[in-house]
């Protein structure tokens, strides 16, 4: 068996392996678990005490109420305990490249009505949620592209008082670019390999 055919074989499944591994986030601490907090507790911070956060204060739950995290142990209510000037608001601003693609996710539940609503913006896209219930988290992704260097990602609650609107799991991703586009020759290498390598070891079968 030829060793360039085994060499050629191994590094296509290793392109096709990496071009389909996950990006790094680029959310700090988009699932709140950087501050300690008691197991069915809360407690209501300023938002400079919050690693990467920034705006009013943040209430951070751990598993009180029958809530229990989609990612850890914490979540936040956005509408949170304490005095605010204006609609609870929290936002992270992070790095992004200009013209690149990426792709935002996160969980949301109400806390107490059907009918809590907040808003989500960062570059291009600006949407308001209303659509969420006490019964279960429920998972909102989309796609932007950054029309900037700096992206600041906001969450800004529609409704008012201190009860209302749970948030986990904040991711933001970039998407493949170079990597997405060269896949499909990727894997035509990788199945071009593997016949060669077949078609050799059936004709060192029938040689004498």
């Amino acid at each position: 068996m030829s060793s360039t055919l085994i060499r050629a074989a191994v590094v296509a499944a290793v392109l096709s392996v990496a071009s389909f591994s996950s990006y790094a986030g680029l959310i700090i601490n988009g699932d709140f678990e950087a501050n300690a907090i008691k197991p069915g507790s809360w407690t209501s911070l300023s938002s400079n005490r919050v690693d990467g956060w920034q705006g009013s204060n943040i209430e951070i739950w751990n598993a009180m109420n029958g809530v229990h995290a989609v990612s850890g142990n914490h979540f936040i209510e956005l509408n949170a305990n304490g005095a605010n000037q204006g609609p609870w608001s929290i936002f992270q601003s992070f790095a992004t490249v200009t013209g690149q693609e990426y792709q935002l996710d996160f969980y949301y539940r109400a806390r107490t009505k059907n009918k809590e609503s907040f808003e989500v913006s960062l570059a291009n896209v600006s949407q308001t949620l209303s659509d969420h219930t006490m019964q279960e988290w429920r998972h909102y992704t989309s796609s932007f592209t950054a029309i900037d260097s700096l992206t600041t990602l906001r969450f800004t609650s529609l409704t008012s008082g201190t009860y209302g609107n749970f948030l986990d799991a904040i991711q933001v991703s970039a998407l493949p670019t170079v990597a997405a586009v060269s896949a499909p020759g990727t894997f035509a290498a990788f199945g071009m390999g593997l016949l060669a390598l077949m078609a050799n070891r059936r004709q060192r079968k029938q040689q004498p």
